[in-house]
């Protein structure tokens, strides 16, 4: 009997590991010398376009190495969290220290950095270029001659929580209707007051294929509401250097400057009218291809 029961426990035990390799198959690899998970998942920033650009170009460049990469679009918020239970892998589009400081004060533990690729990078209030004023702190006093509005985007973009902060109560903005809604929204709103000649003033940022397309100026920002130039990272789930050493080095030393970044975005948004940015960005990579090859070399 004891025999009996032992070997019963025995087979009991087999068939438990088996069941337990069963259920932690390992993930399929890029292969060819690359030990990379080949699923890849890029979360992009709904409206954020210089996070679409980067976004695009990356997922054109692992697809050619090998890797299967998914972008999914979402607001802010739920990407940080996604990136902090291992949702996502990628985000490209992290700015700091100001912008996004408070996603990374409540999800930084949880999510690691991999670099930063630009430097140059501005948020901004900005007027029509013939607008009759220079800095923000001319915005009250001629509010009337902006239909007394301050066209937003998201409500939970960094961005918006500056000018609702620090740029409103600083420059005594609290009388102007300061809407937010989304960057589509606002880029509708652009789009209109330049047809029809009218003033606006709206919440943007550098870079932003917007200046390449309207004609704009920034208001002066002089005591400094909005931050100075901002940095712009890549930030991955906690894990992701495990899941994907060889893109870990690659994103890390990834870096690319305004004016190629404008050229990505002018390609895709003011070139093109249309949401299959497959095609335009595999045409803007062979008209820089030595950059590209770059990025991987």
């Amino acid at each position: 009997m004891k025999n009996r029961s032992l070997k019963i426990l025995a087979t009991g035990a087999i068939g438990m590991l088996a069941l337990a390799g069963c259920t932690a198959a390992e993930a399929e690899t890029v292969g060819d010398g690359n030990s990379d998970n080949k699923d890849l998942t890029i979360a992009v920033f709904n409206g954020w376009d210089e996070g679409i650009a980067a976004s695009e170009l990356w997922k054109a460049i692992l697809d050619e190495k090998g890797y299967n990469v998914e972008l999914e679009y979402a607001d802010v918020a739920p990407v940080y969290a996604g990136l902090s239970t291992g949702d996502y892998d990628l985000n490209l589009d992290v700015w700091l220290p100001n912008t996004h400081k408070s996603y990374l004060e409540e999800y930084g533990d949880d999510i690691t950095e991999l670099g930063a690729w630009n430097d140059e990078a501005k948020n901004t209030i900005a007027v029509n270029a013939d607008a009759p004023i220079d800095t923000l702190a001319e915005l009250a006093d001629n509010a009337d001659l902006f239909d007394n509005r301050l066209v937003g985007i998201e409500p939970g973009a960094g961005l918006t929580e500056a000018v609702t902060d620090n740029t409103i109560p600083t420059y005594g903005l609290e009388d102007m209707d300061y809407q937010t809604s989304s960057t589509a929204a606002m880029l509708t709103e652009l789009t209109a007051a330049e047809k029809s000649g009218e003033n606006i003033a709206v919440t943007l940022w550098a870079p932003h294929w917007a200046y390449d397309t309207f004609d704009l100026k920034n208001l002066e920002d002089p005591e400094g509401t909005l931050g100075a130039s901002e940095t712009i990272h890549a930030y991955g789930k906690k894990d992701f250097s495990t899941d994907f050493p060889q893109a870990t080095k690659w994103i890390a030393d990834y870096t690319m400057d305004l004016d190629k970044l404008q050229s990505l975005e002018a390609a895709m948004f003011v070139d093109y009218d249309g949401q299959d940015y497959g095609p335009i960005v595999a045409k803007w990579i062979e008209d820089n291809q030595e950059y590209v090859d770059s990025l991987t070399a």
